[in-house]
């Protein structure tokens, strides 16, 4: 085995990568290791837009009849699973970071939203569901009175 010099940017840049990864178990976001879980977990967004209630789901290389939708409660479930393609021939992968297997989100929903409004649409791998946002979700400009001192 050989020496190895010692590389403190290198012991940094470990240090930050699994930080970063104890702060998101710990708060529940952010893109969740692959090979912690066996499964496939898509990033996805949640917002407010004007007034409608807006989730998307990045599901890239999954076929959307692979994908099932739930709403119980204040709960958005998005479960589905992205099958690997076999061929006959070998593959002498050099590099591999796809994934594949089942997955399953949950997103809380706001008080208000309902079931039977959510519309789902899918467009170049990503999932958009829209409802409409409940009256007091709905945003608005406010405008900000300056005091000049004199």
């Amino acid at each position: 085995m050989a020496n190895q010099t010692w590389n403190p940017f290198r012991e940094m840049e470990h240090f930050r990568r699994d930080f970063d990864e104890l702060f998101d178990r710990f708060l529940g976001r952010g893109k969740r290791s692959t090979r912690e879980t066996g499964s496939v977990e898509p990033a996805i967004d949640s917002y407010i837009e004007g007034d409608k209630m807006v989730v998307r789901a990045d599901l890239p290389g999954i076929d959307p009849k692979n994908v099932e939708i739930t709403v119980t409660g204040d709960s958005l479930t998005i479960k589905g699973s992205r099958e690997e393609e076999r061929e006959e021939k070998e593959r002498n992968f050099v590099f591999k970071e796809v994934n594949y297997g089942s997955f399953q989100r949950t997103v809380k929903l706001p008080q208000g939203v309902k079931a039977e409004d959510f519309k789902a649409s899918y467009k170049n791998g990503v999932l958009e569901l829209t409802a409409p946002a409940p009256k007091e979700m709905s945003s608005r400009k406010v405008p900000i009175d300056v005091e000049h001192k004199k």
